[in-house]
């Protein structure tokens, strides 16, 4: 009973927060129809039947956008300097949440045809499933071979960290066009709820890549005690004042990335990692490795991230104070887990509007 009024409570917080935002107001429903293309692509594990996805309501530009297209998806090339650049991955154990990701976005945006999704996949097949489900996206699949990190990565206290596509944000300056001068790489467990073209029009001042920075976290615990007591090491952060950011959710600057070369100097710390042991964290550490203290800081409102509770228990967690953009369930727990098995955290409430997904009858 206890839970059950500390959800209550929750939940009208939550409903609150929806009241007041005007961006959470313009939410529509989705036309639901049936996708004929997933059975041969996944199947809900614990059920053993095909899973399907709602086909999402259209969008269209406001009259204000610089470009209001009739046929974005045909004509449109990846070079139109309009676009705003979104790259997220695509796996079969993260895919609803990425179709979420995507559908927030969108009901979100007032220029929804000026986005272009660039989307990492290990296998090609997810595809014809992003086109059900969005038939007016501008979308473009790029395949990441897992071999180019298999044998970098290391092993973390979360399984799900050790894939190879959670690596693939690594690559993105040679993935992508050689025209995408700037892109926003976000993670599968997240919504956003704000128009993300401010996102995009962020200054990023001297910097290679923008990010919520979150200077009072306790940097140290990044990083093991072998770490910090070799100076071979830890003397990288030498003249820097290094801050905890959350990958998940980055403005890059491609054209530094790819001047300076930053996906090998990434590498090279996981080459470290592979002999020294100097983390524990995935694909994390690298990054901080290479970019903390030289981070250009974005609005925390743009990663209101751990709502995923810790990388073992998974914990229900509250926002942290402050204005909401981004809504990022980063930890172990994962809202459309939560929510299948009926144990949901209150902040899943959240999540559950942008959910497409539905059984196949």
């Amino acid at each position: 009973m206890l839970w059950l009024m500390r959800f209550s409570g929750f939940f009208s917080a939550a409903m609150l927060l929806v009241l007041l935002s005007p961006s959470l107001q313009s939410f529509h429903p989705a036309e639901a129809i049936r996708s004929s293309h997933l059975d041969d692509v996944l199947r809900l594990p614990l059920q053993n039947s095909p899973l399907s996805f709602r086909r999402s309501a259209p969008f269209r530009n406001a009259d204000k956008c610089v470009s209001n297209r009739t046929s974005i998806a045909e004509n449109t090339s990846v070079c139109d300097p309009s676009l705003v650049h979104v790259a997220i991955t695509l796996d079969v154990e993260y895919l609803r949440g990425s179709i979420a990701a995507v559908h927030s976005i969108l009901q979100h945006s007032q220029c929804p045809e000026n986005i272009f999704f660039h989307f990492l996949v290990s296998e090609t097949s997810l595809q014809s499933l992003v086109k059900s489900t969005f038939p007016q996206l501008n979308f473009k699949v790029y395949y990441f071979d897992p071999e180019i990190v298999r044998n970098l990565i290391s092993t973390s206290v979360r399984q799900a960290l050790e894939q190879p596509l959670n690596y693939a944000r690594n690559y993105l300056a040679d993935l992508l066009e050689n025209c995408v001068e700037r892109v926003i790489y976000l993670d599968s467990d997240l919504v956003v709820v704000d128009d993300i073209a401010k996102l995009w029009s962020t200054s990023l001042g001297s910097r290679t890549i923008g990010a919520p920075e979150y200077c009072h976290a306790n940097f140290t615990k990044y990083f093991t005690a072998g770490f910090w007591s070799d100076a071979r090491f830890a003397d990288v952060f030498m003249g820097r004042r290094p801050c905890y950011f959350n990958t998940g959710v980055m403005v890059i600057d491609l054209v530094r990335w790819r001047k300076h070369g930053y996906s090998r100097r990434i590498e090279k710390w996981m080459e470290i990692q592979k002999s020294d042991r100097i983390y524990e964290l995935g694909s994390l550490p690298p990054f901080l490795l290479v970019f903390a203290g030289h981070v250009w800081p974005i609005e925390h409102r743009w990663n209101q991230h751990g709502l995923g509770g810790d990388n073992v228990k998974g914990s229900c967690r509250d926002l942290h104070a402050g204005p909401v953009s981004l809504l990022h369930w980063s930890g172990s727990g994962k809202p459309w887990l939560r929510l299948d098995s009926r144990r949901p955290c209150p902040l899943d409430a959240l999540w559950a509007p942008y959910d497409l997904y539905g059984h196949s009858q």
